[in-house]
């Protein structure tokens, strides 16, 4: 019995509820309480930023960006659809796409591209997809693209 569906729908449905349970004015600790430790805090022109990223293996990251008094001003998930949509190929730099997104899942480099290659792992409806960053050797956005990410099964004869 495969119970990877079960369990990554109900790994959505607990990510979705945590989100709507930190809201606006919460005080940072408050967020840490619910959330634990940010995998990275980054510093905003006004406050903080709290970063809850899942990569490399999860497929969510959650944002809290915080005022300067410690109070939760936004919190979004931004592996999604319109989130990626913000990236500006030619203007966005290797350090916005992690302010932004977080850290990636994976760098990678091949030969047929001059820079690295950021991946993100997400998840569009029942779909896992990966994200990718292509960044040219001065660390600025190219291009990105979007994939389908297959499962692979150690039984299914490879």
């Amino acid at each position: 019995m495969n119970l990877k569906k079960p369990l990554s729908s109900l790994a959505a449905v607990l990510l979705v509820a945590a989100c709507t349970s930190v809201q606006p004015g919460m005080s940072r600790q408050e967020v840490i309480a619910h959330y634990g430790q940010p995998s990275r805090v980054l510093a905003l022109g006004v406050g903080e930023r709290l970063q809850y990223s899942r990569q490399p293996a999860g497929q969510s990251a959650v944002m809290v960006d915080l005022d300067a008094a410690g109070r939760v001003m936004a919190v979004r998930e931004v592996l999604t659809p319109r989130e990626f949509s913000r990236i500006e190929p030619g203007k966005w730099t290797r350090e916005e796409v992690e302010r932004e997104f977080g850290r990636p899942a994976l760098v990678d480099r091949v030969a047929s591209w001059p820079g690295d290659i950021m991946t993100y792992r997400w998840r569009d409806s029942n779909q896992d997809m990966f994200f990718w960053v292509y960044l040219d050797a001065a660390n600025r956005v190219q291009r990105t693209g979007q994939g389908m990410e297959f499962p692979w099964d150690r039984d299914d004869g490879r």
